[in-house]
């Protein structure tokens, strides 16, 4: 069969699964529909949340990051790992102890406001749309190049499959279908990585095999990769340029955002218990690492197998996976020299019309190349990031279903990350907005059709983004992790462990980390991008980093505020108390 039959099969399996997970799994309350009537088993929730944090970036795009930035790239490791623990020990038992269901619903409690409970739910809002923007168009990509229809068409497919089993199931059928959606994602990445492992150092664990020696060659793999890129005129595979402060920064930022992100910390609230809690925290963080720990070994061996299978090569007789991405526009050649031959260098080959950010991921839009060529340098290839784990199995000549099997596991990544966020959007919407803020009176009945109603409006609006995607897209990871860090994470963090912190100094916290953050990822990224670089930057920190900062100025505001207003009422303070006791 071929590579389209297969995709097509295997595709048309995992979903058929997914919508029979969801009717079988239907919600019948607000309960339900909200956090699975607190009944989901702790290894079914580590499986679930593993699903719902592995987003169609740490599938498709982290392996890609990590390909073309070498020792740079591991700060999204390091980030988004730290940060899982961080969530799991810090924050997720307590939450769980709190009972309520969602993170606008604790801070608005617990800071005794509505006003608090709406500036959350801003914040959520705000993060959770850049955050599923990136989702959709992921699922888009996986579409238009395996199943060869329109990017469009492609990202309409899976906002109605999401709509479907979110309105459908709520949160008890995404629970499960994200069960299954692990199961595919995982043996999806880790199959073709054994594969390649094998085919490349003869050991078939990638994680041993990324630091072991070439079957072909006595030298070790990541010393060949250094010298291939030397060779060619980039700086080596192991080698980084990123300063140490702003590699600090962009790892906190990560790291914190990864605690704040409210998609993650809800499934916390679908268990029984404390103790199921802490459980589904450690089984969610094994499943977490079996992915996160091939990754390296993932990038590495897709960066020297691209290298070696199209550098100086004809173009007549280049791979045919080359010609099928480049007809996608995904992977682009200009021949500066007229030798005929693919030459692969430092620099970028073309000017794009679209802005291109290459020390970003998330950015799953089709690229147009136009024909003006950069003549600066000698690079003749244009790659965009976002294929190499969707190609490697093409780049390594494995099997045809290999290759199919990968682009069910990256769909799987999108629609789980995309079905998790859609589902904390609507719950925002219909339980701290509508019926904890403005129409307190409601019958469950209703609360529920609300729900499901605005899953609706929040698909449609996903999807707009998808198919229209504005340039916040590309900086999607930034953008989200960012504000989570700046906003959600400081006031849940005091919110737990500080009894004297009252709602001025959270309402006034959050609007300063949330200003901050977008107004310095807005001027550097989209308004005056010419100045984006380390000798305009406050104290040398990134974009990417700047998330923390805000966070500490969230900090700051919040606790000077908090000793010149009311202190915090008696019994709020007993409510933290309670939280806090085992």
């Amino acid at each position: 069969m071929s590579v389209q039959s297969l995709t097509y099969l295997f595709v048309g399996i995992t979903f058929t699964l997914y919508i029979i997970i969801a009717i079988r799994s239907r919600a019948g309350s607000t309960s339900e529909f909200y956090i699975a009537g607190k009944g989901v088993h702790p290894i079914a929730n580590g499986m679930a949340t593993a699903a719902d944090w592995m987003s169609a970036a740490s599938f498709i795009s982290m392996a890609g990051l990590i390909s073309f930035l070498g020792r740079d790239g591991s700060v999204y490791l390091m980030g988004w790992t730290g940060g899982y623990v961080l969530l799991a020990l810090l924050l997720a038992p307590y939450l769980r102890k709190f009972g309520q269901y969602t993170v606008p619903d604790f801070i608005g409690t617990r800071y005794y406001s509505s006003l608090a409970r709406i500036v959350a739910v801003i914040c959520l809002i705000i993060v959770s749309f850049t955050y599923v923007a990136g989702q959709m168009r992921g699922v888009g990509i996986v579409f238009s190049r395996f199943l060869e229809v329109d990017i469009n068409t492609g990202v309409i497919i899976g906002m109605a499959i999401v709509f479907f089993y979110a309105v459908l199931g709520g949160m008890k059928g995404i629970t499960y279908t994200q069960v299954a959606q692990y199961c595919v994602l995982i043996f999806a990445y880790l199959v073709p990585a054994v594969f390649i492992s094998i085919l490349i150092t003869g050991n078939p664990i990638p994680q041993m095999g990324f630091g072991d020696q070439l079957i072909n060659e006595p030298t070790y793999l990541l010393t060949k990769l250094d010298q291939v890129m030397m060779d060619l005129g980039f700086r080596a595979y192991t080698s980084g340029v990123k300063e140490t402060i702003d590699v600090f920064c962009i790892t906190a930022a990560l790291m914190l955002g990864t605690a704040g992100l409210p998609h993650v910390i809800v499934r916390f609230f679908t268990v029984p218990d404390v103790a199921a809690a802490r459980k589904s925290a450690g089984y969610a963080l094994v499943f977490i690492a079996i992915l996160y720990t091939t990754a390296p070994a993932v990038a590495s061996f897709a960066r020297i197998n691209l290298f070696e299978s199209t550098h100086n090569i004809t173009y007549t007789t280049a791979p045919e996976w080359f010609k099928n991405w480049e007809r996608i526009g995904l992977i682009a050649w200009k021949d500066k020299n007229q030798d005929g031959k693919i030459q692969h260098a430092a620099g970028n080959a073309f000017k794009p019309i679209k802005p291109i950010f290459s020390d970003q991921i998330g950015d799953f839009g089709q690229r147009e190349i136009s024909n003006e060529v950069n003549l600066n340098n000698n690079n003749e290839v244009y790659i965009d990031r976002d294929i190499i784990v969707l190609a490697s199995p093409e780049i390594a000549n494995l099997p045809p279903w290999i290759i199919a099997l990968v682009a069910a596991g990256a769909l799987a990544a999108a629609l789980s990350t995309a079905a998790g966020l859609l589902l904390v959007i609507s719950s925002a919407v219909s339980h701290d907005l509508i019926k904890k803020t403005f129409a307190k009176n409601i019958s469950e009945k209703k609360e529920l059709a609300l729900a499901r109603s605005s899953v609706l409006v929040a698909v449609v609006i996903a999807g707009l983004f998808g198919i229209y995607p504005p340039a916040f897209v590309a900086q999607v990871v930034a953008f989200a992790f960012g504000l989570a860090a700046a906003t959600l994470f400081p006031a849940i963090l005091m919110g737990i462990f500080s009894k004297s912190m009252n709602k001025e100094g959270a309402i006034a916290g959050m609007l300063t980390g949330l200003i901050f953050t977008f107004s310095y990822i807005l001027f550097f990224k989209f308004l005056n991008p010419q100045l984006n670089s380390s000798e305009y930057w406050l104290w040398g920190i990134s974009p990417e980093g700047i998330g923390f900062v805000g966070m500490l100025l969230n900090l700051l505001v919040s606790n000077l505020l908090r000793l010149i207003t009311p202190k915090t009422p008696i019994h709020v303070k007993e409510m933290v108390d309670n939280i806090r006791q085992p």
